[in-house]
């Protein structure tokens, strides 16, 4: 199994004790996410430090208020080391009030046009904002692969995402009670483009909720997600290795 968006960074236990417990539990690949330049810079940094990590770098869209051209050409250049397999995470949140939507939207166009340029995958946080996210990338981001992180919606934005061939990825909020919406959409979304993730040290999935949440924990998500899509585990193991390994080239 793979983790394809983690924040080692934010996490508490150090990176080492996270890789060693992910190995443990059978993770073999971990994509770090930056969410401003300075942690795209430790991402990449671990990525040196431990095997099997890799980095994403960008500036997450609460950070937008002051993200300019100069963020925009570091960020690009951050993008273009060998260690980045992947540009973000950006995108739209609507449920936080810490950058006004314009802000928001700018960042996130610059963000597709350096996944353009330096031929990497675009990784978009999409929070109450699915409308908007959608239309943004549909008129800009042709030719550009697509990973929804940590997706909430229902099976209508699925559907809509599998006609994009955009990559779904599906968190520990996949095992709450009350997330039907996103079951439907989990158990829909075509076997190419599936991905798992842990969004650590967030969203820790329901057997370990309220806890921090760490690589280790994307099995227990993906032990469900396997079960609502009616197949063995070591199936999407393998689905899941192979998209990651297509989309992120490692």
């Amino acid at each position: 199994m793979v983790d394809s968006h983690a924040h080692l960074g934010l996490c508490e236990p150090d990176d080492a004790e996270l890789v060693a417990a992910a190995g443990e539990a059978g993770v073999r690949r971990i994509l770090t996410v930056g969410i401003d330049e300075e942690s795209s810079r430790d991402a990449i940094d671990a990525t040196g430090a431990h095997e099997g990590v890799f980095a994403c770098a960008g500036r997450h869209p609460n950070g937008t208020m002051t993200f300019n051209a100069e963020a925009a050409a570091t960020i690009e250049t951050l993008c273009r080391r060998p260690e980045v397999v992947a540009v973000g995470e950006t995108g739209l949140d609507y449920y936080r009030d810490n950058a006004p939507g314009e802000a928001q939207a700018a960042a996130f166009a610059a963000h597709v046009e350096i996944a353009r340029s330096v031929e990497l995958p675009l990784v978009i946080h999409m929070r109450d904002s699915a409308q908007d996210s959608f239309e943004l990338l549909e008129e800009r981001a042709a030719g550009v692969e697509v990973i929804l992180h940590c997706f909430s919606e229902g099976l209508p934005w699925a559907e809509r995402a599998a006609a994009n061939g955009w990559y779904v990825s599906f968190a520990g909020n996949l095992t709450y009670p009350k997330a039907e919406e996103i079951r439907e959409a989990a158990a829909f979304v075509p076997s190419d483009r599936v991905l798992v993730e842990t969004d650590s040290p967030f969203l820790a999935p329901q057997v370990v909720r309220g806890k921090p949440n760490q690589p280790a924990n994307v099995v227990s998500t993906a032990e469900r997600l396997a079960e609502l899509r009616g197949v063995a585990y070591e199936e999407l193991e393998r689905a899941v290795e192979e998209n990651a390994a297509r989309v992120f080239g490692w």
